[in-house]
């Protein structure tokens, strides 16, 4: 649809005044002028155009004050689950259908341009998403500009012959073999599909690459729709590996490939590296069932940059749908898996419906008494701390923090502490064998819920542990000593002192008299369940399987994709080349000029 051009006319003038950045999103404040108060009417649209006239992306307005528009942009997610494409970018504000102007810079920022640019690094630091601001040369305003450029590693030396044994070159041989490897898997997965043709639809598969066993969320959904006879009508199949730690065996690999060929539908409730490179057919659905409920870690595209985060292309940009626990926090997934908020559905976290039965937490109360004699007629504090390093082969926790002596001095004979460590932390607790008596290990019971029912006291760190056990209506207390390191190397997307449902203490003396004075800033707790709550029940799975397998979206729901998808077509459909000029392989010519 071409748009009708206005900016020569000079009816609005638009002026970029501030550029900023938060993680992944880019901030632009643009006040317009007008030539007559009338311009001023309408409804204001700003689209990224690229050197073709195409537009990219459309800017959202999140605040207006004045005649000063505030834009937003994520630059990892254009509207259509990926990156902004690499090409220079003018900034252009539409009315309607009409271009109205073509942003200029103002000069109270001009020399700050190259300030406002950001490298972001990805696959282990050898590529590069870069943004780059600048004003075009050759003009007589200050036309606002940036670029962005997807690159890689080059050379920075002249090529030598180099032997097996060297290292970069073992390394480089390595990669080329599993990356031949990688072609094999993504042939036999097209051949294995062309089997099943037209035999997916009534088949799930239930996916984890990240533990041996199905559990969570996926054995909350899979059991329930077998308490519902839907085995009889659906065909569950399921693949438990521990794949993103350990090596697999050929016919483990073969299996895996074969079942998600079979599959309508994929059920995974964490990262799932192989489908970073092996891209499923369109007529399957992946569905993140994601483990944690809410905590303030950045992971995925909301650490974009850092190391270990996802490349352009991911297992999370192939996501039809993920799930959260409310409306509220829906976009912080979105922002993780790089899609669009409307895919994230608050069904609210299957793993808790057994949690919220009364009957389960009953049964689960009695046994941990008998499990646990040491805690009876006393308070329980439950330490459980996300690990600290990088993944699950190098994770840990360090221990020598923790002042023993002090916190035993001052449990007195009120409380008892069990310690919880991350299950990827294999090294046991150094409890001093004097302090065992109110001090116990319990690393090796499987599910923390169930702890939950007899804590009195919740102390962790930035772990998402703290959805689950907001719903006791207990106090927490955060034990954060690493919170600059750990928000450099993981990042928060969301303010941490804010965010968190209590106390705040940043050495373990500081813990200790908070917790003496029982200063628990326990008001934080109830704010918290309000915000990541939409269902208090025990209806999450049977939401999973009525809006994402029987598709019984609700209304609301179903809107939102219908208008994301409509606004997506409309913008690609938009034409902002000038009058006179044309298109070629080569670029856009003006009217007169010739290659």
């Amino acid at each position: 649809m071409a748009m009708t051009n206005y900016i020569d006319e000079k009816r609005i003038t638009a002026m970029v005044t501030a550029v900023k950045w938060e993680r992944i999103f880019l901030y632009i404040d643009v006040t317009l002028t007008y030539q007559t108060p009338e311009e001023r009417n309408g409804e204001f649209c700003f689209y990224a155009v690229d050197a073709m006239y195409y537009a990219q992306a459309k800017f959202k307005v999140v605040s207006r004050t004045g005649d000063t528009f505030r834009l937003k942009l994520n630059i990892t997610n254009n509207g259509e689950n990926a990156c902004v494409p690499s090409g220079e970018y003018r900034l252009i504000v539409c009315r309607d259908d009409c271009q109205m102007a073509d942003c200029e810079t103002d000069t109270a920022i001009v020399g700050s341009m190259s300030e406002f640019s950001r490298n972001f690094l990805y696959s282990d630091q050898s590529r590069s998403y870069t943004v780059t601001f600048y004003v075009e040369e050759d003009a007589d305003t200050l036309p606002f500009r940036f670029y962005i450029l997807a690159a890689g590693q080059t050379a920075m030396a002249f090529p030598v012959k180099t032997h097996l044994r060297d290292k970069v070159h073992l390394i480089n041989a390595v990669k080329s073999t599993w990356g031949s490897r990688k072609n094999i898997l993504r042939t036999m997965y097209s051949f294995f599909r062309s089997l099943y043709a037209g035999k997916r639809k009534n088949t799930i598969l239930f996916m984890s690459e990240q533990n041996k066993a199905i559990a969570s969320n996926l054995k909350a959904v899979s059991e329930r729709m077998r308490e519902r006879g839907m085995d009889k009508d659906y065909r569950l199949l399921f693949s438990a590996r521990s794949a993103a730690a350990e090596s697999q065996s050929l016919k483990s690999w073969i299996e895996l490939i074969q079942k998600m060929a079979q599959s309508g539908i994929i059920f995974i409730d964490d990262h799932a590296p192989l489908l970073d490179w092996l891209k499923l057919g369109g007529d399957t659905k992946l569905i993140q069932l994601w483990h944690a409920g809410a905590g303030f870690k950045s992971s995925g595209y909301s650490r974009w940059g850092h190391m270990g985060c996802p490349g352009t292309t991911s297992c999370h940009r192939q996501y039809d749908f993920g799930i959260a626990g409310s409306k509220h926090i829906a976009p912080f997934f979105s922002e993780v898996w790089g899609i669009n908020d409307e895919q994230v559905l608050a069904t609210g976290m299957p793993r808790m419906d057994e949690f919220l039965r009364e009957d389960y937490r009953q049964k689960k109360t009695e046994e941990l008494y008998k499990k646990y004699p040491v805690i009876k007629d006393k308070k329980v504090m439950l330490f459980a701390p996300t690990y600290r390093g990088r993944g699950k082969r190098f994770a840990r926790y360090p221990y020598e923090l923790i002042d023993f002596k002090g916190l035993y001095e001052a449990c007195g004979s009120e409380y008892v502490v069990l310690f919880k460590m991350h299950p990827w932390v294999s090294s046991k607790v150094p409890v001093p064998k004097q302090f065992q008596d109110k001090f116990l290990d319990v690393g090796k019971y499987p599910n923390i819920n169930d702890l939950f029912y007899i804590t009195d006291l919740l102390v962790t760190d930035y772990s998402s542990n703290i959805f689950e056990y907001s719903l006791m209506r207990r106090p927490m207390m955060f034990f954060a000593y690493d919170k600059i390191q750990y928000s450099f190397s993981r990042g928060f997307h969301r303010d941490y002192e804010e965010s968190a449902p209590g106390k705040v203490c940043y050495t373990f003396a500081e813990f200790l008299d908070a917790f003496r004075r029982k200063d628990f800033e326990f008001e934080k707790v109830e704010e918290y369940v309000k915000r990541h709550f939409d269902f208090i029940d025990s209806g999450a799975s049977d939401r999973v399987i009525d809006w994402l397998v029987l598709g019984k979206l609700p209304e609301d729901v179903r809107a939102g994709l219908e208008r994301v998808k409509e606004e997506n077509a409309r913008r690609r459909a938009l034409d902002f080349l000038p009058e006179g000029c044309k298109r070629t392989e080569l670029g856009v010519l003006k009217e007169g000029e010739t290659l």
